[in-house]
């Protein structure tokens, strides 16, 4: 359905396609170099900017790779020709497993395809027809005549009665019809729900869209082309899934398009109508509608919409995801209320909730701070996703999973669940979700002292957020820069890209920016000396941590105090920081309050002290890989006039370099107690054990167990 309308892109290779666009065209093209270059070639200006939908049909990727093709098939012999159209039919572009069965009702011989095998055209095996390219298996089909297709097609169709091929069954009638038909429209469309049944949405797309082809009702026709491109994006096709929809006016998935590959701000204002027009017929898709539309704020970062799809949510009788009341509280500054629905919205998932539901409580989760309910509801998110076979689903919550990882200590299982997400993302065309993973990304290359990743990634996604409204991304990003400034020594630089993404009151920013950005921002601010907005923007972070209870937070807005308060008065706020980390999950930050406390502890001349602190901190950041933060360590312990470095330990000072549980785990190990055996023991996860352990050898300066057992020895 696709036809490019607009001249061809004058330099489709200079500047190189985007990456979400080179990698669908490749998909499309089945890997092959030579059409992906022709498609790329034809592409318009629109299409390149991922603003219109590329080519998805074989005849409008690379008509001259067809063409020649098409030519080498129509050298053949006509039985040979034959054959090779009826396993394609057979194969493309619905799969339906019954060439051989079609072969022996038409009385055919498969010793036809002899010179296609000599051709290296096609191979034929007791398994069927097997092309040597999936191109020439499509101009064996498009190089037959109409004629041909339909009388293979119906070849097929008689031989598929088999127990659940009724819907291939249909497929192929529909395939054979010669124009429209009321009876075969309605066989057409209950085959598609059954396919919707089994969670098959390609098989389900191909009915649905012949069936609105078949369909000789014109006011029926638009809704069966809007539930083709709805089944069509469930399988990841989204540009398909757009053109389908292009001409379907009023269309809530024309709106959800927009907020996963089009301009958020736009799609908020559409499916907030789209959810109120539905709301007395269709009051459970009306709900969907309204979660999109918390995403799209979020997306957007004016959590201050949220608002006004409360009210309409109120004013239509509607029930609203917890995290639409969550954050529209938040907005307004009543912090209870948000945490009260926050906390609802994160409990409520069910053993039969779908992935929707369980990625808007892993967002609400994480919203509060609770780390581990957050991994659990996004992981389940991703589980359910790919269970059901809703393909664009899979991206959407690993986006959101990527948090959960990072913050609960896994920080290499973050980045790799971004980038099998992003992936995902660029292959299903939601170029909006890709860009907030590449923010994600540059984030977590920050921390792990990649610059050259993290300013490259940073740029390209504020590149693509900026001119599409997604304040989220454009935020993350600029996080990403102010992190990688603040641990590299740069810390006016730092303050100056924080002081905006802080904030202060409520209705000021985007609530997980703020959330992110402030405990930084004060860090910077105080290392500048100028404090004055950040004593306000941690005023507003304080109110918001006391209310949802969150440890993390309160251990951030601790700290924060301690790097506010004067001399010996920041010892009591570091303190208490430490002791609120220690019932959070959030190791990284511990070992930044850490980092802070020894240096505030080497300056007031306790030097025992700081160095433990000192070396705690150096241990966590070079188990989380970052070496920008570890460098910062070891000079504070540079400072105290040592080398930066743990050195070997004599067994007297053992006790006073281990904290009670290191010293507990080291004794254990010294006995002989494997990872796993310690971690049952103390009811600890095998990765915490193996975290203070390695904590342990750090301290000891040692490197096995060998010499663990030497030094503990009575």
């Amino acid at each position: 359905m696709v036809n490019v309308v607009n001249p061809p892109h004058p330099q489709h290779q200079s500047p190189p396609l985007p990456e979400g666009v080179r990698v669908r065209l490749a998909r499309s093209a089945y890997g092959n170099p030579r059409a992906t270059a022709e498609a790329a070639a034809a592409l318009s200006d629109r299409q390149v900017s991922g603003l219109d939908p590329l080519p998805y049909e074989p005849a409008d990727l690379a008509p001259a790779l067809l063409l020649g093709h098409r030519r080498r098939i129509r050298r053949l012999p006509e039985d040979t020709r034959q054959l090779l159209l009826i396993a394609a039919a057979d194969q493309y572009p619905v799969p339906t497993h019954a060439f051989l069965r079609a072969v022996a009702a038409a009385g055919l011989d498969t010793a036809s395809a002899d010179p296609a095998e000599t051709a290296g055209i096609a191979h034929v095996s007791a398994a069927g027809v097997t092309f040597r390219d999936p191109w020439i298996r499509v101009a064996a089909y498009e190089a037959a005549s109409a004629q041909d297709r339909r009388e293979a097609h119906h070849l097929l169709a008689r031989v598929l009665g088999g127990a659940g091929e009724a819907g291939l069954r249909s497929w192929h009638r529909g395939a054979a019809a010669l124009g429209p038909s009321r009876r075969l429209t309605a066989e057409l469309v209950a085959a598609a729900a059954e396919a919707r049944r089994h969670r098959q949405p390609a098989l389900a797309r191909a009915l649905t869209q012949r069936a609105a082809e078949l369909c000789p009702d014109p006011a029926a026709v638009p809704r069966l082309f809007e539930q083709a491109a709805a089944d069509a994006w469930q399988d990841g096709d989204s540009d398909r899934a757009r053109d389908l929809v292009a001409d379907v006016h009023n269309s809530p998935l024309r709106a959800v398009l927009a907020l996963r590959c089009g301009t958020a701000t736009d799609a908020f204002d559409d499916l907030l109508d789209a959810a109120a027009g539905l709301a007395s017929s269709d009051p459970e898709h009306a709900t969907e509608l309204l979660a999109r539309a918390v995403e799209a704020a979020i997306y957007t970062g004016d959590l201050r919409r949220c608002r006004e799809a409360a009210v309409v949510a109120a004013h239509h009788g509607l029930v609203p995801p917890g995290t639409l009341g969550g954050l529209a509280a938040a907005a307004d500054g009543r912090y209870t209320d948000a945490r009260d629905a926050l906390t609802a919205a994160a409990r409520r998932h069910g053993p039969d909730d779908g992935p929707s539901h369980l990625t808007h409580s892993g967002i609400a989760a994480l919203l509060l701070g609770d780390d581990t309910r957050a991994a659990f509801a996004t992981a389940r998110a991703v589980t359910a996703a790919r269970a059901r076979g809703d393909a664009v689903a899979v991206p959407q919550a690993l986006e959101f999973r990527t948090y959960a990882e990072f913050w609960t200590g896994r920080p290499h299982a973050a980045e790799a669940a971004a980038l099998d997400a992003l992936r995902q993302a660029h292959e299903t065309g939601q170029d909006n979700g890709a860009c907030h993973l590449q923010a994600a990304l540059a984030m977590f290359a920050a921390v792990t002292g990649d610059e050259t990743a993290c300013r490259a990634r940073a740029e390209a996604a504020r590149a693509y957020a900026l001119p599409r409204g997604l304040g989220l991304a454009a935020a993350l990003a600029v996080w990403a820069l102010a992190f990688l400034d603040l641990s590299t020594g740069h810390p006016a630089e730092a303050a100056a890209r924080l002081r905006a993404l802080a904030g202060f009151g409520p209705g000021h920013g985007h609530r997980a920016i703020r959330h992110l950005a402030t405990p930084h921002y004060v860090e910077a601010a105080v290392r500048t000396g100028d404090t004055r907005v950040a004593r306000a923007a941690l005023a507003d972070y304080e109110r918001w941590a006391t209310a949802v209870r969150s440890p993390a937070d309160l251990a951030l807005a601790a700290r924060s105090r301690a790097l506010l308060a004067p001399g010996a008065e920041a010892d009591e706020h570091y303190r208490t920081a430490l002791d609120l980390h220690a019932a959070g999950t959030r190791d990284f930050e511990r070992a930044r309050t850490e980092l802070l406390y020894g240096s505030a502890l080497r300056r007031l001349r306790r030097r025992a002290e700081a160095r433990d602190r000192l070396h705690s901190a150096h241990e966590a950041f070079v188990y989380f890989g970052a070496p920008h933060c570890a460098a910062q360590a070891r000079a504070e312990l540079r400072a105290l006039g040592g080398s930066g470095e743990s050195g070997a330990v004599p067994p007297t000072d053992v006790t006073a370099r281990l904290t009670a549980q290191q010293l507990m785990i080291a004794r254990m190990a010294a006995d002989g107690a494997t990872n796993r055996e310690i971690a049952a023991r103390l009811v600890l996860s095998h990765r915490t054990i193996d975290h203070h352990l390695r904590g342990v050898f750090n301290r000891l300066g040692i490197r096995s167990r060998i010499e663990l057992v030497r030094i503990l020895a009575p």
